[in-house]
């Protein structure tokens, strides 16, 4: 997994949305001649003929390093990296059609978040279903707070990667690794998956208080207490909690729930002014993966028997109609009980 010389290294990213557009200018910051794979023809011409990503991203020109194609095997050619930025609950078809198209021995890295809706897999687990087993040892994930937008204008930015060999991960790590986009690793995928995803959903409900204009103290609760529900989760399917603590949980928890730049937490916003969800999501170009996400997380801790009431709320907002002065009744109602019976 050596690096090859900086003048002859190339990256793939597939995926033309904000945050591929932004992990591709990052890699070309970092020397790599850096190729993005997009579905919209418009997203790809953009890219080559005026070095700007004007569907996705206009605030950001790209370096001369970074070109767009619409074909995955002339993205991926020679490439030492391949980032997946696919969103989740698309990934296993475009995997399962291109699976054989992607470069062996070198690390293929999701930086997608979300859960499958069909199996309440993340993107990790998805790739290890549908790629052979030849690449099985070189798949990671990188997740954290981390907006499209200031990673491409080289705003600070700490991320984490993770795989099951550390080895991968420090790998993955010196190559991402950029003046402002700090990278740490961690052995704990399944911890830092569902850090990524859960916490969509926990912005949704964040930012659907402030819309209805629940206040500070509501929105610092439903924070903390998500956090919460995150950490069961993870730990139900078998991670460290210590590492819901970290980036990919309280971290990006953090960035997502407070910031207008957050599409989930404007999702939220939007529905606690009273807008239809049809009507937010219409307006939208790009996905807000925890309305989705909603549905398995709430599935899964259903299998798993995790209790998960925010989420429960979030899903019978968005897919079963309930009123949310109804949903926050109901969640501010509960039993009384100790802060942290789980973990005694």
């Amino acid at each position: 997994m050596g690096q090859e010389s900086t003048s002859s290294r190339r990256a793939a990213v597939l995926g033309g949305g904000a945050w591929g557009t932004a992990l591709a200018r990052l890699m070309a910051d970092n020397g790599f001649d850096t190729t993005i794979w997009a579905r919209e023809p418009e997203v790809v011409r953009s890219i080559n003929e005026r070095h700007v990503n004007e569907v996705f991203l206009p605030e950001c020109p790209l370096e001369p390093g970074v070109s767009a194609s619409g074909s995955v095997p002339e993205t991926v050619q020679d490439a030492q990296c391949v980032l997946v930025v696919v969103p989740t609950q698309f990934l296993r078809a475009f995997i399962s059609l291109h699976r054989d198209e992607l470069p062996t021995r070198v690390p293929i890295v999701t930086c997608s978040k979300g859960i499958e809706n069909e199996t309440l897999q993340t993107p990790y687990e998805i790739l290890r279903d549908e790629l052979p087993g030849k690449y099985h040892n070189f798949l990671a994930c990188l997740s954290g707070p981390s907006f499209a937008k200031e990673v491409a204008l080289g705003l600070p930015t700490n991320v984490v990667v993770a795989a099951p060999r550390m080895d991968l991960a420090e790998s993955v790590q010196k190559l991402v690794y950029g003046k402002t986009f700090r990278a740490y690793v961690s052995t704990d995928v399944l911890g830092v998956e569902v850090g990524g995803a859960v916490k969509n959903v926990i912005a949704i409900s964040c930012g659907a208080s402030d819309g209805y204009g629940f206040g500070h103290n509501a929105r610092a609760g439903m924070m903390t207490r998500g956090l919460a529900e995150m950490t069961r989760l993870a730990v139900a399917k078998g991670a460290n909690p210590l590492t819901l603590a970290g980036l990919s949980g309280m971290g990006d928890l953090v960035l997502t729930c407070t910031s207008d730049l957050s599409r989930n937490r404007m999702v939220g916003f939007r529905l606690g002014k009273g807008e239809p969800l049809d009507q937010i999501l219409g307006s939208m170009k790009q996905v807000a993966e925890g309305v989705a996400t909603s549905r398995s997380v709430f599935r899964l801790s259903e299998q798993l028997q995790v209790e998960m009431p925010i989420t429960r709320a979030v899903y019978q907002v968005l897919h079963e109609g309930k009123e949310l002065a109804q949903a926050v009744g109901e969640l501010m109602g509960r039993p009384a009980r100790t802060e942290h019976p789980d973990f005694k």
